[in-house]
């Protein structure tokens, strides 16, 4: 309560302070408070703050792998329309007044983005010193290389898709603030040259260069949409909406049921793309127009007066999220992947009795989500308002020559760790081998037998993974991507069955189908045309189980029941809050061999003992790997007595070792034939 009043207090003072701004008409963006407004400049709106806050929120929830919001980078493409918006009206102000310069618009945006960038670069590389292994380290040094000059954007272009590994880039999220720097390192340059070139054609330039944009990011979705993703020249269209906003190219929305259709359209539209997107839409390309014309509405409808979005979009609460949303962008990402690794609070350090109340995945929200608001919280209080209001607003000579200086100490701290192979010495051989332990995909048969999502059940090999072999019995094994992971150690340790395999990722084995297409193709044809037409002498069920899976789970062993085929059901294996090699890794580095153990978390062993429960019901076979592998206080971590392979490949899924390892020692209880 007193955390929560704090904020408060402090979202009324940042209400007061924009209050004030507002009175006198200044661009936030560019004025501080007391410097007179011009003609033309944008004044100060909360809503705008608002949306702010809606765009850096679906930023954060997706990069935190909330299923609810598996859209939300669409939050980025939100706040390039009101970059283009605000930014826009400046210069387009500047030069009608015929007071543009460009070394001024440099140094104002210097003064916005560059300061809380650089402590965000600075702080986390002195954090990868004892944090980063020599591998990761490297890399790292490639991506602050590109952060500090402004081309992130084009490392990660040939580096690795948005999508594809992004715990792997800490620094990911910069690739949207290269792409802003380079607009606006070009844009104010070509509006100068039209403007005294060709004068009266502003207008229709820059509508042709928003629909050549737009034109090529279609294009290249299709064509590679990794570039598409992250070019400017594919992304410059969005910020030439707002510019086209800005410069009253749009319907004004005078009566007030316009206004309220127009914000709450466009806001229906953000949301619905937070909402309904996924990792696998084709974007930016057409896709992208539902939440940037979404935007646009928005704006459009606050800027010609008041509205019910506009109100709910003026909460402060929602208005402090906004003010902050820039330090949050750049801080939550770093935080989000420290706490995947391993590095900050794990759930074990928190009082027992807040543990029972909390799920592991909760709690992982919540401090992601608390530590990147405190972070951004001081970010925003001593070092944006500072150099942008307060006593560091350097300008001139001295502001470039900080900037500068700061961008020659992020090189040379990348070229010392590329050239000398990211600083070797900092942590012992053992925990540098452990660390770069991966394990191989082929053994779970990823492509053919398990189908991941960038695959489809157009690529699973029925002869090979549903092959019936007339010497043997026959078992069908049925999951999720634990069940592949399992796959390995039952195929090798059942020397006198065959297991045939049928794994989807994130796909419940269950006789009612649900889920993605790929599940529900792969259980509507498990269980209501292999199974029916080709008798097999048991099913073998196996997931990443939860509660909620328990009614789902009742039905298919029912079903398999009445169908006279007998079930075996593996309960859940250990699990931990980050990579096992790395917790590992780290448990030998800092000389603490408990530190897995703290890491590991509690619900597995939770939901052993609710299946132990309903299998005993049911009376169906039940295998619980969780106590073959774990006592009341240690869970076996490597599959050796040389502690040479760890027997997870990361924080839940078996390495191939460890699967046939996990098998053996069920077998050893005398749980399987």
């Amino acid at each position: 309560m007193k955390a929560s009043s704090h904020t408060m207090a402090i979202a009324q003072e940042v209400e007061q302070i924009s209050v004030a701004v507002a009175a006198q008409k200044t661009s936030r963006e560019t004025l501080p408070p007391g410097v007179p407004s011009r003609p033309g400049r944008p004044a100060y709106r909360k809503d705008i703050d608002g949306l702010r806050a809606v765009a850096v929120l679906s930023v954060m929830a997706f990069h935190m792998g909330l299923s609810g919001c598996l859209g939300g980078f669409v939050g980025v493409d939100v706040f390039f329309v009101i970059s283009g918006y605000l930014i826009s009206a400046i210069i387009v102000s500047d030069l009608s007044s015929g007071r543009f310069s460009i070394a001024a618009f440099y140094e104002r945006r210097i003064r916005r983005i560059f300061p809380a960038l650089f402590a965000m670069l600075m702080l986390f590389s002195a954090c990868t010193l004892f944090t980063f292994f020599r591998v990761e380290m490297v890399e790292y040094a490639k991506s602050l290389l590109a952060a500090a000059t402004s081309v992130s954007n084009f490392f990660f272009w040939q580096h690795s898709g948005y999508f594809d590994s992004p715990n792997s880039y800490p620094l990911l999220h910069t690739w949207s603030l290269a792409v802003e720097e380079q607009f606006y390192l070009c844009f104010p340059l070509l509006l100068l040259l039209i403007d005294k070139v060709f004068p009266g054609r502003m207008r229709a330039t820059i509508i042709a260069l928003s629909v050549l944009s737009f034109a090529s990011s279609v294009v290249f979705v299709s064509l590679n949409p990794v570039t598409a993703f992250y070019m400017p020249y594919t992304r410059a269209w969005e910020l030439l909406l707002g510019t086209l906003l800005a410069t009253g190219n749009f319907p004004r929305l005078r009566a007030a049921w316009q206004r309220n259709l127009a914000s709450f359209t466009g806001l229906a539209c953000i949301l619905t793309a937070c909402l309904v997107y996924r990792p696998t839409t084709p974007f930016p390309g057409w896709s992208a127009l539902l939440p940037c014309i979404g935007s646009v509405l928005v704006i459009q409808a606050g800027q010609d007066g008041d509205s019910l979005v506009s109100r709910c979009l003026s909460w402060r609460p929602l208005v402090f999220i906004g003010l902050i949303s820039y330090s949050l962008y750049l801080w939550h990402w770093p935080i989000i992947l420290l706490h995947k690794s391993g590095i900050l609070l794990p759930m074990t350090a928190m009082p027992p009795k807040l543990v029972s109340r909390i799920e592991p995945r909760h709690f992982d929200d919540i401090i992601e989500v608390s530590l990147s608001l405190l972070a951004a919280v001081l970010s925003w209080k001593f070092i944006e308002q500072p150099f942008r209001v307060g006593r560091l607003r350097w300008s001139g000579k001295r502001l470039f020559a900080f900037a500068a200086a700061v961008v020659i100490l992020c090189v040379a701290f990348s070229a010392s760790a590329i050239y000398t192979g990211g600083f070797p010495g900092r942590m012992p051989a053992a925990a540098e081998r452990i660390a770069s332990y991966h394990s191989p995909q082929e053994p779970f048969r990823r492509g053919s037998c398990f189908i991941t999502p960038e695959y489809s059940m157009k690529d699973y090999d029925y002869q090979k993974c549903l092959h019936l072999d007339p010497e043997k019995k026959n078992y069908l094994l049925v999951g999720d991507s634990h069940s592949a992971a399992l796959w390995p150690g039952l195929s090798q340790g059942l020397v006198s069955a065959n297991v045939m395999q049928a794994s989807v990722a994130a796909c419940r084995p269950f006789v009612s189908p649900q889920g993605t297409a790929d599940c529900r193709t792969m259980t509507s044809y498990i269980f209501q045309t292999f199974i029916p037409q080709h008798p097999v002498d048991g099913i073998y069920l196996h997931n990443r189980w939860e509660s909620q899976d328990i009614p789902g789970l009742t039905e298919t062993i029912l079903w398999a029941k009445q169908n006279h085929i007998p079930v075996v059901l593996f309960g859940p294996v250990p699990e931990y809050d980050a990579p096992l090699s790395r917790l590992l890794a780290y448990s030998i580095a800092w000389k603490d061999p408990s530190y897995p153990a703290e890491h590991r978390i509690s619900e597995p062993e939770i939901m052993d003992a609710k299946l132990q429960a309903l299998a005993t019901k049911l009376n169906v076979h039940y295998i619980s790997l969780y106590k073959a592998l774990c006592g009341k206080e240690h869970c076996v971590e490597y599959v050796d007595a040389s502690h040479q392979t760890p027997i997870m490949g990361d924080s839940n899924h078996f390495t191939e070792s460890g699967s046939v390892y996990a098998v053996r020692r069920v077998m050893g209880l005398g749980e399987l034939p």
